[in-house]
């Protein structure tokens, strides 16, 4: 293991929890929109980004709690955005969360799936608005 300093266990720790939220705002994506399609892959999203969680946990040690915000702030943009906009946001935050952890694939390569995953993950939801 890498000897990591304590902005790097800080952007993990970080990872980790954001990781955490985004399994509870998936989930409560799940059960709130009408389209089966949407729903599935929403139920898919929650289950790989709890797998991603656990990745940085095999990293950081340390046990997180999942925060509900992020999910009942998605629910309230989902009721003003309506679909479209937020899916929208929703995918160029995996566009981001791929983009932030190229940063530290290269000392933490464990990292490069979840990375990879995140871009996927953006591509599915904006192709649940084709």
């Amino acid at each position: 293991m890498n000897a990591t300093t304590k902005k790097e266990m800080k952007f993990l720790l970080n990872s980790q929890q954001g990781e955490m939220d985004a399994v509870l705002m998936y989930k409560a994506l799940a059960d709130k929109v009408n389209n089966t399609k949407d729903a599935e892959t929403f139920r898919l999203l929650a289950a790989e980004e709890g797998h991603h969680a656990a990745i940085f946990k095999n990293i950081t040690n340390q046990v997180l709690k999942p925060r509900k915000s992020l999910a009942i702030l998605t629910l309230l943009l989902f009721k003003i955005l309506g679909k479209r906009r937020l899916y929208n946001v929703i995918a160029k935050g995996e566009y981001a969360a791929y983009d932030k952890y190229k940063t530290i694939v290269e000392c933490y390569p464990e990292v490069e799936s979840v990375m990879n995953d995140e871009k996927r993950h953006g591509d599915m939801v904006m192709a649940l608005l084709q």
